[in-house]
């Protein structure tokens, strides 16, 4: 019976997810304080989860007509490319300083969410 919890956490974070909330930034915090798994390994199985999470979901919004075909194609030349090279950077770090910038991110993210900028009248 204690494999219940992480199902429904895993559940509500992938739910999330799909609505672009940022399940999986839940899902690591979760991870990381209350499993007690490491940010390196935390961070694998985030990425892992959001590959079974992501594809319902880019069904789900294809189907909606909500996907910007061109910044969808620009997103994925540059972005496949840097995320992998994030994963190796990120291998090689010390797991201390992996958490420290993680926070940070964490920070500056809740940060534009409090506080979005202006942007201009009619756009």
């Amino acid at each position: 019976m204690n494999w219940l919890f992480p199902l429904l956490i895993g559940t509500a974070t992938g739910v999330l997810s799909g609505f672009g909330i940022g399940g999986g930034t839940l899902l690591v915090l979760w991870l990381t304080l209350a499993a007690g798994l490491d940010q390196l390994r935390a961070g694998g199985i985030n990425l892992a989860y959001f590959v079974c999470c992501a594809l319902p979901a880019l069904i789900g919004h294809a189907k909606n007509h909500l996907i910007e075909k061109k910044a969808a194609l620009w997103a994925a030349l540059f972005g496949v490319p840097a995320c992998v090279g994030a994963a190796f950077l990120a291998a090689g770090m010390q797991t201390e300083l992996l958490r420290r910038f993680f926070g940070v991110l964490l920070l500056f993210v809740g940060w534009r969410e409090l506080f979005p900028a202006k942007t201009e009248k009619g756009k």
